[in-house]
């Protein structure tokens, strides 16, 4: 619903950016209505193709390593941590059943082994948040870099640029000839990783 509202919304925008009078007004499906070059009427639109850079921007492939690594590097610790309160419970199981562990012993036992469980939790908890946040911190930075490269390198050639995605875009329709990803990726990767971070 929210789509259509919005789709409903440019046309209007759209709408009210053209010229009143009809005579100067390009006829539908000519040249000029299409780039918008001559005489000022239209505008001109383009697109980056979002998965596209994502495969091939340099950066992002870094990045994007570094936090699965990080990822994996915290749940191997927890899983860790996990095994380690399992064979605790297990060693105290066999105890009870062997007749070893005196009923406050299992009682002051099952009582550190709840207080290690919530820890474990707590501490999970705690690395997804972190993890989160750095995540975030990677989205933002890269629509920094995205925005600030567009800004640059647009200098009042396109009015929009929109972002494209197989099977997530608004855009119903795109022509390739708007396409400047490959613009877009190669400056990006020019800039290398260092910059703005």
């Amino acid at each position: 619903m929210k789509n259509g509202l919005l789709l409903v919304a440019i046309a209007g925008f759209m709408a009210s950016c053209q010229p009143k009078n009809n005579a100067a007004t390009p006829a539908a499906g000519s040249d000029k209505a299409a780039n918008g070059a001559e005489g000022g009427a239209g505008f001109k639109i383009a697109y980056v193709d979002l998965d596209s850079t994502e495969a091939h921007y340099e950066y992002f492939k870094e990045k994007k390593s570094e936090l699965e690594k990080q990822q994996e590097l915290i749940e191997n610790e927890l899983k860790a941590k996990a095994r380690v309160l399992q064979n605790e419970v297990a060693a105290l199981q066999q105890r009870a059943q062997s007749g070893q562990l005196s009923q406050v012993e299992g009682q002051n036992a099952e009582r550190d082994l709840m207080q290690k469980n919530q820890q474990l939790e707590l501490t999970r908890q705690q690395k997804q948040q972190a993890y989160m946040q750095q995540e975030a911190q990677f989205n933002d930075d890269l629509q920094k870099r995205l925005d600030d490269f567009l800004q640059t390198i647009n200098k009042g050639r396109y009015a929009y640029i929109f972002s494209y995605r197989k099977g997530a875009s608004n855009i119903l329709y795109k022509d390739t000839q708007y396409d400047i990803t490959a613009e877009v990726i190669k400056g990006l990767n020019e800039l290398g990783t260092g910059a703005k971070k």
